[in-house]
């Protein structure tokens, strides 16, 4: 059996000295949920709470907690973290949170990450208990962790609690999955700006909601820099859903790398997804031609790249609209190929 790290020979507490360990990039993420009623899931959806602007509040929460973890869990290192995001999702009764932390040093971010979506999940709490004090924060677990000696490490597919629902208090331990019945759909926004907070995403929410009328279990927007797409791209993959819109990180400038960064992912290529949705953008704006998005297929999921700008996602759900369900199902299997 493996020793505790954090015990010595004796038995006693210890703080791991790491000073001999290289440094390199480490990343971790973490996620739970806050389990609570479909009226509160309303409310915060619609930013109606009392206690307003919850999601955003409880994002901030989340990311001070990740730069405390060393206070808060006495044998955990002070590290300088390069790095924090907090995300939520909805189902029809919980509210999900996800984490990711990172770092370059030598010793891992796990415990930053998870204590992010502690912090994250309690505030939360605390801004819906006026509602439903019956609320209950569960679920909190690693998903997958990167750098170090061990390199990349993902939670186990078969790691699922074979708990009662009638024990909340136990952590459901599987990753989490969208509805069978629901087709699945992920929103990345690539924008240094709203990742560091000093700018307004314009762009995700539309998309979501725009998802969301069309019957998508939708995940996100998950915000990324543009120096960190790879990331975005690989995390938005991660549960292999049906279909991946990315906004924004398309132009010419230097930092954009997205077009990039999903072809490295392609197995085949949709051209023509792509060129219509510029067709439609230029028509209008002669700038649009600039857009460098592509779109194609990554395993069963459909990626498509849109501009990070309102009017470029219009003109990307105009083209997409029409052609989802039949794309979808040709991917799935299941659809006619006459006309393809």
């Amino acid at each position: 059996m493996s020793e505790l790290s954090h015990v010595d020979h004796e038995g006693r507490a210890r703080m791991v000295d790491v000073s001999a360990k290289s440094e390199t990039t480490r990343i971790a993420v973490a996620a739970g949920e806050l389990r609570t009623t479909a009226e509160v899931v309303a409310l915060v959806r619609a930013d109606d709470m009392p206690k307003a602007d919850v999601l955003s509040t409880a994002r901030i929460a989340g990311i001070a907690g990740a730069k405390k973890t060393s206070e808060l869990i006495p044998l955990c290192h002070q590290l300088a973290l390069s790095s924090v995001r907090v995300e939520f999702g909805f189902t029809d009764t919980a509210i999900t949170i996800e984490a990711t932390a990172k770092t370059k040093g030598p010793t891992g971010v796990e415990m930053e990450a998870l204590t992010a979506v502690a912090v994250a999940g309690l505030t939360l709490h605390d801004m819906v208990k006026a509602v439903d004090p019956a609320a209950v924060l569960t679920g909190v677990r690693l998903l997958t962790k990167e750098g170090g000696k061990h390199g990349h490490w993902e939670r186990p597919d078969d790691a699922a609690s074979d708990e009662s629902e009638d024990e909340p208090v136990t952590a459901d331990y599987a990753e989490p999955e969208f509805d069978e019945e629901e087709r699945s759909a992920v929103v990345l926004v690539a924008s240094t700006g709203v990742a560091a907070g000093t700018r307004v995403d314009t762009t995700g929410p539309v998309l979501v909601d725009w998802l969301s009328g069309l019957g998508f279990s939708v995940r996100g927007p998950l915000v990324y820099a543009d120096a960190e797409i790879e990331f975005g791209l690989a995390d938005a993959l991660r549960f292999e859903p049906a279909l991946v819109i990315s906004t924004g990180g398309t132009g010419a400038s230097p930092t954009d790398a997205t077009p990039e960064a999903t072809l490295a992912l392609l197995d085949r290529e949709l051209p023509g997804v792509a060129e219509a949705i510029r067709q439609r953008g230029t028509a209008k704006f002669p700038l649009a031609a600039l857009s460098r998005g592509v779109a194609g297929l990554a395993g069963r999921s459909v990626i498509v790249n849109l501009p990070g700008s309102p009017g470029g996602v219009k003109d990307g759900i105009a083209v997409l609209e029409p052609l989802l369900d039949h794309l979808l199902a040709q991917v799935a299997g299941g659809g006619s190929h006459d006309n393809g």
